[in-house]
């Protein structure tokens, strides 16, 4: 909206679940369950998103203050709502294993993925969380040199290194189960919840840098868009090993399962208006499309409605 957007109709869409009800999101609620307690959203954009979502509907009663960032594109941040002693962080850990982001290889940039290797970034901050929220899966699609054992064990997208394709689903189911054991490993007796957020689609409709990307102004209908494969896998991998983790400890894991409610919103992404007067260069110019995040407000508050209910329910 900021930005010039003209449309609001994406504003007033709710999500309603079949079997269950959801009561609208209180951010009273969320900080009576945050007081003296530390959150952090761990993963890639998607996870920023959902925490900046956090952020705003917490800051409608309570002001939160900016106490730590590291400068480097606003990748680890920390807020602190000095009133309810409650603090929120967002750490950057795009594929919640290592990585060596976008690396080099015969003139070619991949990322290096090393599966038994754990971001210590954030796993060896997770003994301060009371929760955390992890969020991760485009990542999964860009081109990858899987590591395994101190040797090559596959890559995506990878013609270029002659070396044989691997499919990303299993990456990321093992990156996934790995890092959910580990969890367990090194906290199993400690009073926590992890939340894992199932995928959440994008909506391109014609190329990212022209006019039109993602132009749809209402959601699809039940019925309308169906989960394609590469989404369903993907939620079905986090659900899957969610549920191998489901027991009666002091550590609870839950699954947000936002995928088919993201996937019929559509109209809830910034598309051009990802940045300021996308339209200044006149027709014919290239337009820089975003219809992967969220607006916000937008959907994904309905992200943080089910985590409220997840946590504090």
């Amino acid at each position: 909206m900021a930005h010039g957007r003209p449309d609001t109709g994406y504003l007033h869409w709710r999500w309603r679940p079949r079997r269950c009800d959801l009561p609208a999101f209180s951010p009273e609620a969320f900080l009576r369950w945050l007081r003296n307690r530390h959150l952090a959203f761990v993963g890639d954009s998607m996870a920023r998103n959902q925490g900046e979502s956090l952020l705003c509907l917490l800051a409608s009663r309570s002001r939160p203050d900016l106490v730590y960032r590291d400068g480097e594109e606003n990748r680890f941040r920390r807020w602190v709502f000095r009133e309810h002693n409650a603090t929120v962080s967002i750490f950057w850990s795009p594929l919640l294993v290592r990585v060596a982001e976008k690396a080099e290889h015969a003139g070619v940039r991949h990322n290096n993925v090393f599966l038994d290797s754990f971001d210590e970034r954030w796993m060896s901050q997770l003994g301060g969380l009371d929760a955390a929220v992890l969020s991760v899966g485009h990542w999964f699609l860009i081109p990858g040199v899987y590591h395994d054992g101190g040797r090559v064990v596959g890559c995506h997208d990878c013609a270029d290194l002659n070396r044989t394709e691997t499919a990303f689903f299993g990456v990321f189911k093992e990156a996934v189960r790995r890092t959910l054991a580990e969890v367990a490993r090194r906290h199993g007796a400690d009073r926590k919840v992890v939340a894992v957020t199932t995928f959440s689609p994008a909506h391109f409709e014609g190329d990212w840098d022209k006019a039109g990307a993602c132009p749809r102004r209402h959601p699809y209908r039940e019925g309308e868009k169906e989960l394609g494969y590469t989404e369903n896998e993907m939620r079905e991998t986090v659900l899957e090993a969610v549920a191998a983790h489901a027991g009666a400890g002091p550590l609870r894991f839950a699954a947000l399962d936002v995928t088919k409610l993201a996937n019929l919103r559509p109209d809830g992404h910034p598309g051009p208006y990802m940045r300021s007067d996308p339209f200044a260069g006149g027709p014919g110019a290239r337009v820089q499309n975003d219809c992967v995040h969220w607006c916000m407000p937008g959907p994904i508050d309905t992200f943080n409605e089910i985590l409220l209910h997840t946590i504090a329910g």
